[in-house]
């Protein structure tokens, strides 16, 4: 009896021992998602006035660490912090050296293509809003996602963008669908950010990268097309694979896999940080080195863990790493 007792209580401290290296060696929440910018005080204003985020912190960071991490010589990045509901964006306006626009021919099947989706309390009055602001479309207009589409059906969508050409959404979820969170009473009308979603080439490798090194759950899967998809998205033919993935803490990363039409051009070979497609999407991790490791073969842009000689930005180990797309994943540790 108490040989077994013993053994029963080596099963137990093997299972939370192993349960504390799983933890630290994987991502424990999408902390907040970077939007590369060209005049930061023109964003600032857009993402507030318009969007009401709310501005959080404001720094300016330069030397050597921040050189190495982001991958890029000489830069000084001044970043503001802005919040909506319970989530967080980090403009990122590098003031030197400046980098290259976003492509005015870009689509969103290109695999560069990321956007952040806001959920809304109520479609029309949030379109209206954006039209009165003057904001350049990218949908047609909203779209209401066909019923017979089980997963995604009910769901009302509207793509248009942000002051550099980034691609936003705003989303609004049937009562049936979605965070019950996004379902309760408020007199707010932009609630806060439910994903951001990203192009990707080829579904299974991108769970090889999300699933299987940073310990993704896959929250769901759908197949999208139809003629609202069609204009949701502004690509003719547009059928897609959508694959949601969720991390322990913050927003998911939705996976956007164009199974037609298949002309979606790969991210540049030259592209860097401070390019304006270059989004950041800040991963939290315990064991950042740990993290690292699992990494074997993805394209790192840090040449190795940085550590950060003062927390500025809110952390004090970070790596920056490309997803197989070229995505940007800064991993921090804080």
């Amino acid at each position: 009896m108490q040989l077994s007792k013993i053994s029963g209580a080596l099963v137990i401290l093997f299972i939370l021992i192993s349960t504390h290296f799983a933890a630290a060696g994987q991502v424990n929440a999408v902390e907040s998602v970077g939007i590369t910018v060209s005049d930061m005080d023109r964003s600032v204003d857009f993402y507030s006035k318009v969007l009401t985020f709310e501005k959080v912190s404001d720094v300016e960071v330069a030397g050597t660490d921040y050189e190495h991490l982001q991958g890029v010589f000489g830069l000084r990045m001044r970043i503001v912090r802005m919040k909506l509901g319970s989530e967080f964006i980090d403009l990122i306006d590098y003031l030197a050296p400046e980098g290259k626009p976003v492509p005015v021919d870009s689509r969103s099947n290109d695999r560069w293509f990321q956007h952040i989706a806001i959920i809304v309390s109520d479609m029309d009055r949030a379109y209206q809003l954006l039209r009165k602001n003057k904001v350049q479309h990218a949908s047609t207009g909203p779209q209401l996602l066909p019923a017979w589409n089980k997963n995604a059906g009910g769901i009302s969508a509207f793509y248009f963008k942000d002051p550099d050409g980034h691609a936003l959404e705003i989303l609004h979820f049937p009562a049936d669908k979605g965070n019950p969170k996004w379902h309760q009473p408020t007199d707010k009308l932009f609630l806060g950010i439910d994903h951001t979603a990203i192009v990707v080439g080829n579904t299974e490798a991108s769970l090889k990268f999300y699933r299987d090194a940073l310990g993704f759950q896959v929250a769901g899967e759908s197949e999208n097309y139809g003629i609202e998809q069609e204009h949701l998205n502004n690509v003719f033919g547009a059928r897609l694979h959508i694959t949601s993935m969720k991390p322990p803490s913050g927003p998911s990363i939705e996976f956007l896999e164009y199974l037609a039409p298949r002309d979606g051009r790969p991210a540049p070979d030259d592209a860097k940080a401070n390019d304006l497609i270059g989004w950041e999407t800040r991963l939290a991790t315990n064991n950042v080195e740990e993290v690292s490791r699992q990494l074997s073969g993805y394209a790192l842009v840090s040449p190795r863990v940085v550590t950060l000689d003062r927390p500025d930005l809110g952390f004090q180990k970070g790596l920056l790493v490309r997803d197989p797309d070229g995505h940007l994943m800064e991993l921090v540790q804080k």
